[in-house]
C-alpha cells in the first residue's frame, strides 16, 4: 500500500473536521475522494501533505508510519499536491518554477540555463503539453498552468499526487489534455489522489471512490461498481430528488433588450438578446466565445461603444457598474475569490458592500441594521457559518458563493447575471443554488446564467443563447434545445 490512514480525526475549537478517517491509496492507482464541502476532503490532504497534525490517527508510506509530518517531510517523502489555483510564481518563466521546485538548494551553483530549459522542455513533452518554458506564467492559460504543475509532480518523480479540484476552471476540451497526463502519472506508478465535485468524470479516470461526510469515511468502492445517483445518495446522506429543480414560473414582460450591442475592447459584436421577468436565460458557449464578456459590458465594467441596452422599454447608457447597480443589476462573477467576495472581510460586511448608502445615514454605518440585513440573507441562503462576524475565508466553497449571492440580493436587484455559479461547489451546494434561483425568477426577477456545464444549462435554462466568436449565434427554446445543438452552434466557425 503506498499510502494510508486510519483512524485519522481532527478538531478545531470543538468542531470535528475528521472523525477516525481511513483511506488508502494503491502504486499505480487514481482514488477519488468526494463529498460536500465541509465534508473534510480539505482537512484531510492537509494531514497528507503535513500543513495539518492530526489530534489521533495514523499516517504510513509505504508501509512505514509518519512520525510529526510536515510539508518538507512530505515533499521528501515523495507527496505532492495540485491545486484547483496552482501555486506558481507568475513573473517567472516556466523553465524558473520547474527550477524552483526541482533543483536543490545551493548559494554558490552556477546557474545552468540551457539545461533548465532542456530539463522544462523534456517534462512538459511527456505529458504533452506543448509550452514554451521561457513563458512567463501570468502568460498562461489556467490549464497550461495546471501542466506546469504537474510537469513538477514528474520532474520530482513524487509517489503520491493529490490533486484538489484539478478541472473546476477547465472547459470541456481541456479537460482531455489533463486526464492524459494523470494516465502518464499513473503508468510510472505514481498514485494519485483526485478530489473532484464533477461527479460525471469520475468514471474516465478513477480506479476506486471515498465518500466523506461529516468529517467520516462514509465507503470505498470501485467506480465501476457504484453509479452518479447511488454517489450523491451517500455524499449527502438523503435521497437528492432534483440537482436541477426547474419549475415553470409565470413569465413576465421584457426586462432586458440589447440591440445590436457591441464593444471594441473585448471583442463583443452584434448582440441581440431579450430577458424577461421571471425567466431563466442560459449563455452557452466555449471558453472564448464572450460570453463573461457580455456580463462585463452589461454591468458596465467595459462599456459598449456600439448598439443599445434597454431597460423596460427605455434605453439606457451604462458607463459604470455603479450605473448598472442603480439601474437595477446585480452580478455574481465567474471568480469569486478575486471579484466575488473579499476574504478577510466579515460575512456581514461583504454582504452590505455593494450598496453601503442603504445602510448609512451622515455618512455612518448603521451596524444594527446591516447585521439583520446579513443575518436574514444567510437564513434565506442556508448559509452554514460560525456567525456574521466570521470572515469569509474560514467558509466553504459553496457557503463563499452564497455571500456572493446575498451582496447582490441586498440590493433588491431586477436582473440577475450569474456567472459560473455552481462553479467548484458540492452537488448539495449547487442544488441550493439552483432551489434559489427558481425562487427568485418566481418573484419575477430576470436571471442571466453563464455556465460551462451544459446539464446546468440544459436543466435551469428556460431559452439558450449560445455565443460564438462574440456574438449570439441562436437563441434556442428549453424543448428545442439539444447536446448536439448546441455545441455545433458554439463551434461555428471554429478550426
Amino acid at each position: 500500500m503506498l499510502l494510508q490512514a486510519d483512524g485519522v480525526s481532527k478538531s478545531y475549537a470543538g468542531v470535528h473536521a475528521l472523525r477516525g478517517v481511513s483511506f488508502e491509496l494503491r502504486a499505480g492507482e487514481v482514488h477519488a475522494l468526494v463529498g460536500e464541502n465541509g465534508a473534510g476532503k480539505s482537512t484531510l490532504i492537509k494531514v497528507f501533505t503535513g500543513a495539518v497534525a492530526p489530534d489521533s490517527g495514523r499516517i504510513s508510506i509505504e508501509g512505514q508510519r509518519v512520525e510529526e509530518n510536515t510539508p518538507a517531510k512530505a515533499h521528501a517523502l515523495g507527496i505532492a499536491a495540485i491545486y484547483q489555483h496552482p501555486a506558481l510564481f507568475p513573473e517567472l518563466t516556466v523553465a524558473e518554477n520547474l527550477a524552483l521546485r526541482l533543483e536543490g538548494r545551493s548559494l554558490w551553483r552556477p546557474i545552468r540555463w540551457r539545461a533548465r530549459r532542456t530539463r522544462a522542455r523534456a517534462l512538459l513533452a511527456q505529458i504533452g503539453a506543448r509550452i514554451d518554458p521561457d513563458a512567463e506564467v501570468r502568460t498562461l492559460s489556467m490549464p497550461e498552468q495546471q501542466m506546469v504543475e504537474i510537469a513538477c509532480a514528474l520532474g520530482a518523480e513524487a509517489k503520491i499526487v493529490i490533486m484538489d479540484e484539478p478541472t473546476a476552471s477547465l472547459p470541456a476540451q481541456e479537460v482531455e489534455s489533463l486526464f492524459r497526463a494523470v494516465r502518464e502519472l499513473r503508468q510510472r506508478g505514481a498514485g494519485i489522489v483526485y478530489i473532484s465535485h464533477r461527479l460525471e468524470e469520475l468514471p474516465q479516470i478513477a480506479d476506486r471512490v471515498t465518500v466523506l461526510r461529516d468529517g467520516c469515511s462514509v465507503e470505498t468502492r470501485a467506480i465501476a461498481d457504484i453509479d452518479r445517483a447511488t454517489l450523491i445518495r451517500m455524499m449527502v446522506g438523503r435521497e437528492l430528488s432534483a440537482v436541477f429543480p426547474k419549475s415553470e414560473v409565470p413569465i413576465g414582460e421584457t426586462v432586458l433588450e440589447t440591440r445590436g450591442l457591441g464593444c471594441r475592447a473585448s471583442a463583443l459584436r452584434d448582440v441581440n438578446l431579450t430577458v424577461r421577468a421571471g425567466e431563466i436565460l442560459g449563455i452557452a458557449g466555449l471558453v472564448g466565445s464572450g460570453r463573461t464578456e457580455l456580463a462585463d459590458t452589461l454591468f458596465g465594467l467595459t462599456p459598449a461603444d456600439r448598439g443599445e441596452i434597454i431597460l423596460r422599454g427605455q434605453k439606457q447608457t451604462l458607463h459604470s457598474p455603479a450605473d448598472a447597480i442603480r439601474l437595477g443589476f446585480g452580478y455574481v462573477p465567474e471568480d469569486r475569490q478575486r471579484h466575488g467576495v473579499i476574504p478577510p472581510m466579515p460575512i456581514s460586511e461583504n454582504t452590505t458592500l455593494a450598496c453601503l448608502t442603504r445602510f448609512s445615514r451622515g455618512g455612518l454605518i448603521d451596524f444594527k441594521l446591516e447585521r439583520e440585513v446579513a443575518s436574514d440573507l444567510a437564513a434565506r441562503l442556508s448559509t452554514k457559518m460560525a456567525s456574521i462576524f466570521a470572515p469569509v475565508s474560514s467558509l466553504s466553497g459553496g457557503n463563499q458563493q452564497k455571500v456572493a449571492l446575498s451582496r447582490w440580493l441586498a440590493t433588491a436587484p431586477k436582473i440577475l447575471i450569474l456567472d459560473e455559479p455552481t462553479q467548484g461547489i458540492d452537488i448539495g451546494a449547487k442544488a441550493e443554488v439552483h432551489r434559489l434561483m427558481v425562487e427568485l425568477a418566481g418573484a419575477g426577477m430576470a436571471i442571466v446564467m453563464i455556465s460551462s456545464e451544459l446539464p446546468e444549462i440544459f436543466g435551469m435554462s428556460d431559452r439558450i443563447a449560445v455565443m460564438s466568436h462574440g456574438t449570439i449565434a441562436a437563441v434556442l427554446d428549453r424543448a428545442e434545445a439539444t447536446q448536439q445543438r448546441v455545441l455545433a452552434l458554439a463551434l461555428q466557425g471554429t478550426q
